[in-house]
């Protein structure tokens, strides 16, 4: 008898819908959004990843969303506070924070505006939750999206429940679905660990989230689960899949949701899209010791044809970092 190795995971369910090249996808959460938001930047998907930067906890995500389905509400220099010769927002990542207070504050709004104008039109919300347990302020209690290292006192520690989490993103998750009638959610629970406060600790968060995430999807009709913790901690099931931190995935694990994602939401066409595109982009990373050689030369007019056979079907696709590969070459 042939006996498996692991316990694969198949769909549970088939969604009634595609996600293909022309539409437009919004993308937060965790740092696992990242890893999928670089697929789908790579295959030249119409998307915009973590407005407010990398957001672990569903609450700070919630604030995010709210604020740009606002439209009308940039942020004030009286929301950035100054730590260690920086500038920083309680709502935003480290990577928007800056020396020179204007100079955050421009990057803040820049990306919040591309972000209002990017909601007004996005067919999909895709959004990765990392974690329940949060940092509030003591002093207002507001739930932080960062502590940016500020003092630990300033802060009072606590874990969402499943119904705080649950109504947060509902009441949100309404407000965009009356500006955006058509747009689909797709939720998941990032399987990177936080171990600030334990293994234990940690179950526990995950295990509210995907009962968050499970709450959510019966509410709301237009929302949809994707197993991503589930199949890094359930069916690849190995400290192989792991980077050297043994908390992040792999990229081997990052290609296997991926494909997974892909086999789950894509089309036959669009992934034979993604095909052709990874083919080249694989080509115009590969560096020739002789470009000069007739060999190459051809080689390089053949991806040229091949980036406007593309171009022609899909006007909107920009192939111009791979094209400059290739032009660079026949000039």
């Amino acid at each position: 008898m042939n006996t498996p190795f692991r316990t694969a995971l198949t769909p549970s369910t088939v969604p009634s819908f595609q996600i293909t090249h022309p539409k437009q996808l919004l993308l937060i959460g965790s740092c696992f959004t990242e890893h999928i938001g670089q697929k789908f930047s790579e295959r030249k998907f119409n998307i915009r990843t973590n407005p407010f930067g990398i957001v672990y906890n569903p609450i700070s995500m919630v604030q995010c969303l709210d604020r740009i389905s606002l439209g009308n509400q940039p942020f004030t220099p009286d929301e950035l506070f100054e730590n260690a010769g920086l500038w920083h927002s309680w709502d935003h990542h480290g990577r928007f924070s800056k020396p020179d207070k204007n100079e955050a504050l421009e990057g803040i709004n820049s990306a919040y505006q591309a972000a209002v104008d990017h909601l007004k039109k996005t067919d999909f919300l895709l959004l990765t939750f990392g974690t329940a347990d949060v940092f509030t302020l003591r002093e207002t209690g507001q739930v932080v999206a960062n502590n940016h290292k500020m003092p630990g006192p300033l802060f009072a520690p606590r874990q969402l429940s499943v119904l705080e989490m649950v109504d947060y993103t509902m009441g949100v998750l309404q407000k965009i679905r009356f500006l955006n009638a058509d747009i689909q959610v797709v939720l998941t629970v990032s399987p990177v660990r936080h171990l600030r406060n334990g293994l234990i600790e940690n179950q526990r968060s995950k295990a509210r989230l995907v009962l968050a995430c499970e709450e959510i999807c019966a509410r709301f009709d237009h929302a949809h689960y994707f197993p991503a913790y589930e199949l890094l901690l359930d069916d690849l099931r190995d400290y192989r899949f792991y980077a050297a931190d043994m908390i992040h995935p792999s990229d081997v694990a990052v290609d296997y949701v991926w494909q997974f994602f892909s086999d789950t939401f894509f089309g036959e066409k669009t992934r034979q899209l993604n095909e052709r595109i990874d083919n080249i982009r694989a080509a115009a990373l590969h560096r020739p010791f002789y470009p000069d050689t007739p060999q190459y030369q051809a080689f390089a007019k053949t991806q040229m044809e091949l980036i406007e056979k593309i171009r022609h079907e899909m006007p909107e696709m920009d192939f111009s970092e791979e094209a400059a590969v290739f032009q660079k070459v026949l000039i």
